[in-house]
């Protein structure tokens, strides 16, 4: 008896292989479908949520993944003008220097990261790219996020004042373990406000930032101490390089 005969004697339902053929198609049909679907809220929503976020407090996504997690998180908003001059300042001189410069996206340096090592690099991230990682992409390297990241940072610059933008970020980028911004980070660090931070405690924030959980503005390795140092002498230097934030 054949295996159909006996499929049919036993009572089990028979699918033939062009039926079974015709379902996994839909299978991956309705797969794709959920994929583009997703691509296009990551795709479309930003470009929804830059312009109330002239008005709005945006969180970062890693925030909402504290949240999600159960862990919580520490931020306070805080009007930019109620940051320290020298914390907007080392911020800008350590991480951007061509920040008021700029679309969104310094291309030169891009340019020469890429012709360096041939992949994405934080090197290569301006303020403005870091920003809208933050508020909208996920924060592990890859060719997928940088480019999102490009287009984003170029429609932030154009729909943000380089202020907006520098106020978004520093209320929102990590600075320790579930702590966002300098503010949550001057009143734990420091135990004061960011608005009464010293030169010297700016520098070694904005020194913190490429990698907020292991470095700890109380207690600075070596290598933090030294890029401090750096940063507080860019501040002094810094000028024109910030003109931009005035109000």
């Amino acid at each position: 008896m054949s295996d159909l005969s006996e499929a049919m004697a036993e009572g089990e339902p028979v699918v033939s292989d062009g039926e079974a053929a015709a379902v996994r198609q839909a299978g991956w049909r309705i797969w794709l479908r959920r994929v583009s679907m997703a691509a296009a809220v990551v795709v479309i929503l930003p470009f929804v949520l830059a312009p109330l976020y002239l008005f709005v407090r945006p969180v970062s996504t890693i925030m909402i993944w504290d949240l999600l997690t159960f862990q919580g998180y520490s931020r306070q908003w805080v009007d930019l003008d109620d940051i320290a001059p020298s914390m907007k300042q080392a911020v800008v001189m350590s991480e951007d220097g061509q920040f008021c410069f700029h679309d969104g996206v310094d291309w030169a340096q891009l340019r020469a990261v890429l012709n360096r090592n041939g992949g994405p690099n934080r090197g290569a991230s301006t303020i403005t790219m870091q920003t809208v990682k933050n508020v909208f992409l996920w924060p592990s390297r890859s060719y997928i996020r940088k480019g999102l990241e490009i287009p984003l940072a170029l429609y932030a610059d154009l729909v943000w004042s380089k202020r907006r933008t520098l106020e978004i970020y520093l209320n929102i980028a990590e600075l320790g373990p579930n702590i966002y911004g300098v503010e949550a980070a001057a009143r734990y660090y420091f135990k004061k406000p960011a608005s009464k931070l010293s030169r010297r405690e700016a520098a070694l924030i904005a020194a913190a930032l490429p990698n907020p959980s292991i470095r700890n503005p109380l207690k600075p390795s070596r290598a933090q101490k030294t890029l401090s140092r750096i940063i507080e002498l860019r501040v002094g230097q810094s000028g024109a390089y910030v003109e931009c934030l005035a109000p």
